[in-house]
């Protein structure tokens, strides 16, 4: 065991510089996103959504450093990934939808001009519809309509529509009532 140490002593000294700078990098893109979405008004379930995005990819960048500490070449990266890729492209072709709505999802979290609670008006020429925006999801919307049926509307459908804001925190909360 102790061979082991020797043999990796700069590999495991850099993994753990590489550790620590991924812990730090979190951290702080995930303060930043915290306080982006404060700032704005976003629901706190989409921040956690946005800052779990962001872990994933922070992951995928470290993974990739670690193969490079322990010696992996170019070459041989190059071509698990090209394999790997190709095989996920097939893939992702195949669910392109689920993926322009995580994007939209994603676009929507830093320029989305509407929150929680407003009432909307979206203009669709098949399915015209003035709702309460009750929760904003990775995939899609939740809209409640003014008969109280509740409506799942695909993200990538919202910011592809025309979309009037009527009134701002249009829930009733039932604290002005007397």
């Amino acid at each position: 065991m102790s061979d082991f140490f020797l043999n990796y002593q700069n590999q495991i000294i850099n993994s753990l510089i590489v550790f620590v700078f991924f812990i730090v990098l979190r951290y702080l893109f995930r303060a930043a996103l915290f306080k982006l979405g404060r700032k704005g008004g976003i629901n706190l379930a989409r921040i956690k959504l946005i800052v779990r995005y962001i872990t994933v990819l922070l992951f995928l960048i470290a993974l990739l450093i670690e193969a490079f500490i322990f010696g992996a070449k170019p070459g041989d990266l190059s071509l698990i990934f090209s394999s790997v890729f190709a095989v996920i492209g097939i893939a992702l072709f195949a669910i392109w939808s689920i993926l322009s709505n995580i994007t939209s999802g994603v676009i929507m979290f830093f320029s989305f001009p509407y929150k929680v609670g407003d009432k909307i008006q979206i203009y669709d020429k098949d399915f015209p519809l003035e709702a309460i925006i009750e929760d904003i999801r990775a995939f899609q919307l939740h809209l409640r309509l003014n008969n109280g049926d509740l409506v799942t509307y695909p993200n990538i459908l919202i910011l592809q529509k025309p979309v009037v804001l009527l009134k701002k925190d249009a829930i009733d909360d039932g604290s002005d009532a007397v």
